[in-house]
């Protein structure tokens, strides 16, 4: 099932020496992700703007211009034909996609959208609006949850449950009156949705965490609770044995000082700090975390790649065991076994005219932490020169892990420095000429490290 722009095309591949297209639709939005469940695929549509007329504030008369606010479609195709995909249902929501989840038969997505928009001089309210099937149905207000707060919150967080194996069962709904919604961690039971406060790149800003608990069709505001710094993304958070783990980044990394520093907190059950490690590599930024149980695992980066294990299983008292520190840095860790990492980022190489790093090819690594405390790098291979992309960097659906075989596939932009063509030397800033664009197929295994197969 391949998405690219705004069409969807089914592929028979197996056999691979007879692949063929069965089916190709086009919609009218581009498309921003999508589920298979057995015979439905879901697929989630941005949306064209829809225009809002403002509520005139006064009796004089003038001309207001209306709002055009995006928004996203949930489409339901039944594809059991695979030829003739069939549109079923439909649910429309204005705002950004921030992320989706599908569990068992249910899919859950979350949309965020401004509650105050600035028109010429004025500021117009508007509440927010959902359509089911082609129903329209703008949320009253006392339909609105929100959380105590001090602060003024700008946006509406919309969650909706939709069950998509019945087309009997209506979509549940519930909208939360936050700030702008940026990141989701989705636990077996609990959605947490995370939100900006203050100013991110100084000491003073901070994230807003919301609890939602969920089970089927039902969900249900369970409190928000605050932590010093930016979130990178879901893998910097995670919940375990009724607590909940964040790594986040205070500051800004500058090459003239250490005005930045990582941290990792513990929130319990009223997402309240209870356990806390602060100050982790001053004047880098976390570049990729994973929790593992009772252990967290965290890259930061500036000139070089800390690799820090930290022990989690005081949640009160969390500690750093061990670092290693390798040129480098990964913007992706993936969970290979109990006792090895795999990471995925880029080779640097430290510059000669100030406190940072040129970065170079794509680094792929394999991490052994069986000793905790004395983390090693067991395997590594570099593909191209500067310039060479993976989507995996941004986007793990990209990883594909075949333990079974000691298989890794994943996609790769190549890019190659032609020495020749640099007689005088090649400065670190040079970017390489795209050579490939296609999958490289891995061979990892502890025992033998990395090869291309």
């Amino acid at each position: 099932y391949v998405v690219s722009a705004n069409k969807f095309v089914i592929v028979e591949a197996y056999p691979a020496t007879a692949m063929k297209i069965v089916s190709s639709t086009t919609l009218k939005g581009r498309i921003l992700g999508l589920f298979i469940n057995k015979d439905n695929l879901v697929i989630l549509e941005r949306a064209d703007s829809y225009p809002i007329k403002p509520t005139p504030q006064s009796s004089e008369p003038r001309i207001i211009p209306p709002i055009r606010v995006y928004g996203f479609h949930l489409k339901i195709y039944d594809i059991s034909k695979r030829e003739t995909p069939n549109l079923i249902r439909e649910i429309s929501l204005k705002g950004d996609h921030v992320s989706s989840r599908m569990i068992g038969d249910w899919v859950y997505t979350v949309a965020s959208q401004p509650a105050i928009y600035q028109i010429q001089n004025m500021r117009e309210i508007i509440l927010p609006s959902i359509t089911l099937d082609g129903e329209a149905r703008e949320i009253p207000a006392t339909q609105i949850y929100y959380f105590d707060s001090s602060d003024i919150p700008t946006s509406y967080t919309t969650v909706v449950a939709l069950n998509i194996r019945t087309k009997d069962e209506s979509a549940k709904y519930k909208v939360i009156l936050t700030g702008y919604a940026t990141n989701m961690y989705v636990s077996a039971k609990n959605m947490y949705l995370t939100m900006p406060r203050g100013n991110w790149w100084l000491s003073e800003g901070s994230t807003i965490v919301h609890r939602i608990a969920f089970e089927g069709q039902g969900t249900e505001s369970q409190g928000s609770g605050e932590v010093p710094g930016r979130v990178l993304n879901q893998f910097s958070m995670d919940e375990y044995e009724g607590y909940f783990r964040i790594a986040t980044t205070t500051g800004q990394v500058t090459r003239g000082g250490a005005l930045s520093a990582n941290h990792v907190y513990v929130l319990g059950a009223m997402l309240n700090i209870v356990g806390r490690l602060e100050d982790l590599a001053p004047g880098e930024q976390i570049h990729s975390a994973r929790f593992m149980g009772d252990k967290c695992f965290l890259v930061t980066f500036k000139k070089i790649d800390p690799l820090f294990t930290i022990d989690m299983s005081n949640p009160k008292e969390p500690k750093i065991l061990g670092k290693l520190k390798i040129p480098g840095y990964s913007d992706y860790l993936h969970p290979y076994d109990q006792n090895h990492i795999i990471g995925i980022g880029k080779e640097t190489v430290e510059a000669e005219e100030g406190d940072f790093a040129w970065y170079r090819g794509l680094k792929i690594s394999l991490f052994d932490v069986s000793d905790i405390k004395n983390p090693k790098e067991v395997g590594k291979l570099i593909i191209g020169d500067r310039g060479t992309e993976s989507q995996v960097l941004r986007d793990h659906h990209a990883f594909l892990l075949d333990k079974r075989k000691g298989l890794l596939v994943i996609p790769v932009l190549e890019a190659k420095i032609f020495r020749e063509k640099y007689p005088s030397g090649i400065p670190p800033n040079t970017q390489g000429e795209y050579v490939f664009q296609g999958a490289y197929v891995l061979h990892m295994a502890p025992e033998s490290g990395i090869t291309v197969k």
